[in-house]
């Protein structure tokens, strides 16, 4: 049992957290979270003002079946493709999650609250088909709140740019690159030009970009690791940092450039920078690493739920981490480089390899759902 002193420093780390200007978003959904209470739980008690969700999580939770028996049984009797039964199943959580976080909307006029739902993986790499999957799914959810996910492949910028321009709202993810966050900003703006061209409101519209950060440090420590030099062991989990800081430090000069406040002045919103992948993988790193050294304001930092409760109990939160270290940031990317570890090509490989595990794990929930559908429609005759 959680005494009052104890719940007021657990509230205290994530409150701090907040009152720097982070919004904390949970990085999981489940129908056993929704239904159980604990998602409004979460809202209440752990300052969580979003979630986000990705083939992954989905499929760690419907695979599992446990809260989805009923549904399934009414779509095999329906007769429906696998393809449209994981949509369904995927929408009905998301629409309910969206329905838990509304008041946090209604409060924040829009800037939190939201819920993330993914385009299908296998789309990533085609734009007009990512497109009108977008669109499909804003439509299936049927909830303001909810933002659409669109990874940030080549064929996914201009699709980003097409959307936005729809008025959708949206989260960009699988960020690992500094170029490719410009790319995506970029992508933002051009898709806000459009739909103010297209004489739509901009202050409806809303985006974040995920930027990836523990698997810049898991693929950069395994290739220090293997130099071995001294000079390569102190660099280890000082790259994912940098990368993110120096993300921040794009985001400051493209959120206050002139064609940036032609839009603001519009009522256009920023895309404010997302820190996905904040689950420590090193168990030598401390597990609030990627939240502690990533603070600033107008950002997100969304955590699955282990790392959430880490912060609440012995989380660092000492103002802003971020914008005082851009030299130095530079200058570890710079001795990595130095040491013949291509930044280009790891960021590179992170990407497709992100790409491809949201692949397989998408096909394994689809394989799960296909054998839960044929069982229960066998039952049903």
């Amino acid at each position: 049992m959680i005494t009052v002193t104890e719940a007021t420093a657990t509230a205290g780390a994530l409150k701090r957290l907040s009152d720097e200007g982070v919004s904390i978003w949970l990085d999981d959904l489940s129908r056993r979270r929704i239904e159980s209470g604990g998602l409004a739980g979460l809202v209440a008690t752990r300052n969580v003002v979003g979630v986000t969700t990705n083939p992954s999580i989905f499929q760690a939770a419907i695979g599992s079946g446990v809260g989805y028996e009923e549904q399934l049984a009414d779509l095999a009797v329906r007769g429906v493709t696998v393809d449209e039964a994981v949509r369904m199943m995927t929408t009905a959580d998301v629409r309910a999650a969206a329905d838990v976080l509304r008041p946090v909307y209604e409060a924040s006029g829009g800037r939190d609250g939201r819920v993330s739902i993914e385009v299908d993986p296998r789309l990533a790499h085609d734009t007009q088909a990512t497109v009108a999957e977008a669109r499909q799914l804003a439509w299936l959810v049927d909830r303001p709140n909810v933002m659409i996910k669109i990874p940030a492949t080549k064929a996914g910028l201009p699709a980003i740019t097409e959307v936005i321009g729809a008025g959708i709202s949206v989260n960009v993810t699988l960020i690992f690159s500094l170029e490719r966050y410009r790319e995506v900003t970029d992508a933002y703006l051009a898709g806000l030009e459009k739909a103010r061209a297209a004489g739509l409101g901009l202050s409806a519209i809303h985006s974040v970009a995920s930027f990836f950060v523990s698997r810049v440090d898991s693929e950069i420590d395994k290739r220090l690791t293997l130099l071995g030099t001294d000079e390569a062991l102190a660099l280890k989990g000082r790259a994912a940092l940098a990368n993110a800081r120096l993300a921040y430090e794009a985001y400051e000069q493209v959120f206050d450039g002139e064609r940036w406040q032609a839009l603001e002045g519009a009522g256009a919103n920023r895309q404010r920078p997302l820190w996905a992948s904040t689950g420590v993988k090193d168990p030598a790193y401390k597990d609030t690493l990627y939240v502690d050294e990533l603070v600033a304001p107008g950002t997100v930092n969304t955590m699955p739920e282990a790392t959430l409760k880490a912060v609440a109990d012995h989380g660092d939160v000492r103002g802003d981490t971020v914008t005082g270290g851009y030299d130095r940031a530079r200058a570890d990317l710079a001795a990595v480089e130095r040491l013949g570890i291509a930044y280009d090509e790891v960021v590179r490989q992170l990407e497709d390899e992100g790409v491809a595990k949201f692949e397989v794990a998408w096909q394994d929930l689809l394989d799960a759902v296909t054998k839960s559908l044929n069982s229960k429609g066998v039952d049903a005759e």
